[in-house]
């Protein structure tokens, strides 16, 4: 107040259950002031008669009241400080009290209004309707109160208003802060000891004193508001570790390019960390990054709107991914017809990372990333690598029809649909090149084939009657419908011939042209052939197709720039695990199976130099020559081969390395068709 002796400040403190209410002054001198609007406040509030219950008796807004809100339970962390003479004092605080405008008065303005209102109205129906006729009232005697009566209508909420209203107002007296009595009371802030040296407390070190001056508080962790979901503190997010801070971001944006994420976790952060940690809650798509399902999907969560298990949500968003990773387009219900999910779930994963386009589908939300993808190929390669299991796992789960994968990584090919005039010219230089070789080629075996034909004799040509040949067909269907051998004769080694045909396996060091993985000395092949045995010592058996799954998760979890990613062929890993003491399996698999080339070439460690070699061996024996086997068939050979004393634990600890069970049959691990 600008005039304390013309217009002095009213104070009036009203305590109550750790609240209260302070009631101030106006300055309706103040040019400031707006009469007009004070005078029609006051007008609603207290209507035009004015009397002794008024809020305002001077017809005027002059009063302004204020209530206490308490900030905080924990008070033991708070002090008030007071800096003098070098020295600073501090006093603890019991409680903190914060003081808001009020705005009851609105309430009794609401209240006289309908009060006016339902009194017109009553007057409007005396003067239409007629005198009302007498009528007869019953009077009801109102019944002792019981004490839980009592005590409910004591702690009511009517009760404490009333009983609010009814407390009476303490008239304070206001000192300026230049005041006498101001200064003497602020002098109890002032520490009376004559030396600090007396004070024990504080002979310890910046750190403790720290600590006991603001010591953690659990209970104050927990009255903090938590903010939304969808909001994040930069602040805060930079006070935790790297790994964190990337697995917060990409939950919360769910498609970032690379250059926005360095942004957002700043200058001094090193790119390779980063590169490290976001391959382990993103996948590449696009040259951009898409948060992993498992991520947004935890184990034991479920679809808000089907209340399908995350684990199919899951599947069902890594299509959509993978879809994005050959395409630009998607089209829902193409994504719904193949996942079985509801639209709602479609919805959900493609609002993450398209937006739909009128007539077209949704389209992938970020432009094609080409400066990515050519900066860094390792994690390109990489990526391919991990796109290319999850390929096989979505085409096995949801039997797609095989898709052939870009043969070229991501980092050599443009973005899907933008193929500009260069490239069109030099694709089309490249395909008429290799068709002139092809060409060249042809005529040249064709050349080869005519002297050939010159210098052969005459090809003489036996007529046999038909009847004959009708016998010879029907011989040999007969032989090739001829029942599976279970003998023990014969022996495993005549057939497999380490897994490699006769021809082949008289080639000596090579195999057409190319040198065997196992004679080579060059680190690609050390570092292949190491991966290789190390996985035969814990599985014994494995397909080639599986054996390439683990290989390329063996490949995602190395290094940057690994000697690995300069790529290896079907047939130097094939080549590799023959070189390694392993053998191929010549399973015999159905006419009508639909496991594919690489499902059917098994491999299986021969000799690891356990005890169980042996057993192992006449187990392999007995599946190069049968599809699937009963467990009396295997327990009755392994007897007849390694002798009486065989024991239940060592037929089931070769069963257990070798083979599963399905349907009361045994068969070779990963030949299996459910």
């Amino acid at each position: 107040m600008a005039n304390e002796e013309d217009d002095p400040v009213v104070q009036e403190i009203k305590p109550k259950q750790q609240k209260v209410e302070l009631e101030m002054a106006i300055d309706t001198l103040n040019p400031n002031y707006c009469r007009s609007k004070g005078e029609q406040i006051a007008l609603n509030v207290d209507g035009a008669c004015a009397d002794e219950t008024s809020t305002y008796s001077s017809k005027l807004m002059d009063k302004q009241t204020f209530c206490s809100s308490q900030t905080t339970s924990n008070t033991s962390r708070y002090a008030a400080a007071l800096y003098r003479q070098g020295e600073l004092h501090l006093t603890p605080l019991h409680g903190i009290l914060q003081l808001r405008p009020s705005f009851s008065y609105l309430d009794k303005a609401d209240a006289k209004h309908r009060e006016r209102e339902a009194a017109n109205e009553a007057g409007d129906s005396s003067q239409d309707e007629a005198e009302e006729d007498v009528k007869q009232i019953t009077v009801r005697f109102s019944r002792p109160e019981s004490e839980q009566a009592r005590q409910r209508r004591v702690q009511s909420y009517e009760f404490l208003q009333k009983k609010q209203a009814e407390e009476p107002w303490v008239h304070l007296h206001y000192h300026g802060l230049r005041d006498s009595r101001s200064e003497h009371e602020r002098q109890y802030l002032l520490c009376q000891g004559s030396s600090g040296v007396e004070n024990t407390e504080l002979v310890k070190s910046p750190s403790e004193y720290l600590m006991m001056l603001m010591p953690p508080s659990q209970e104050e962790e927990k009255d903090k508001p938590v903010a939304p979901s969808n909001v994040l503190s930069m602040a805060q997010l930079r006070t935790l570790p790297l790994a964190d801070q990337i697995k917060i971001l990409m939950k919360n944006v769910k498609v970032m390019p690379f250059a926005n994420l360095m942004s957002l976790l700043g200058p001094s952060v090193d790119s390779v960390a980063v590169l490290r940690g976001i391959q382990k809650v993103a996948m590449l798509v696009q040259g951009n990054w898409v948060v992993k399902s498992d991520i947004l999907y935890p184990k034991d969560s479920s679809s808000p709107h089907s209340g399908v298990p995350a684990e199919v949500l899951c599947r069902g968003r890594d299509f959509v991914m993978w879809k994005f990773t050959q395409s630009r387009w998607v089209v829902r219900k193409e994504v719904a017809a193949v996942t079985k999910l509801c639209a709602e779930d479609v919805k959900d994963f493609l609002e993450h990372m398209a937006v739909v386009r009128i007539n077209k589908g949704w389209e992938f939300i970020l432009p094609y990333d080409g400066e990515f993808i050519k900066k860094h190929p390792d994690v390109v390669q990489r990526q391919h690598m991990l796109w290319t299991g999850i390929q096989a796992k979505l085409e096995k789960v949801y039997n797609l029809v095989k898709e052939t994968m870009p043969k070229k990584p991501d980092g050599q090919s443009g973005p899907a649909g933008l193929v500009s005039g260069d490239q069109r010219v030099q694709v089309a230089k490249t395909k008429a090149q290799q068709n002139h070789a092809f060409l060249e080629r042809e005529l040249q075996r064709r050349k080869e084939q005519m002297r050939a034909s010159t210098v052969l004799p005459p090809v003489q040509i036996k007529e046999e009657p038909l009847s004959e040949e009708g016998e010879d067909d029907e011989q040999e269907a007969e032989d090739e419908e001829e029942p599976m051998d279970t003998s023990p004769s014969g022996g495993l080694n005549s057939r497999l011939a380490n897994g490699l045909p006769a021809g082949r396996a008289a080639g000596g060091d090579s195999f057409n042209g190319h040198p065997l993985a196992g004679c080579a000395s060059t680190p690609v092949a050390r570092e292949l052939r190491a991966f290789v045995e190390a996985t035969f010592q814990r599985q014994f058996v494995l397909t080639l197709s599986e054996l390439k799954r683990l290989f390329n998760l063996h490949l995602a979890s190395l290094p940057p720039g690994h000697t690995l990613f300069s790529g290896i062929s079907d047939r130097m890993l094939q080549d590799t695990v023959l070189a390694a003491g392993c053998k191929q399996i010549l399973v015999p698999f159905p006419p009508q199976t639909a496991a594919s080339p690489d499902e059917q070439k098994v491999f299986a460690l021969w000799e690891s130099g356990d005890i169980s070699d042996q057993h192992r061996q006449v187990l392999l024996e007995i599946f190069s020559k049968n599809y699937r086997v009963r467990r009396n068939m295997i327990q009755s050979r392994l007897t007849q081969e390694c002798g009486e004393d065989l024991s239940k634990q060592e037929v089931d600890k070769v069963l257990k390395d070798c083979c599963v069970s399905y349907g009361g049959m045994w068969y070779l691990k990963g030949t299996v068709q459910s």
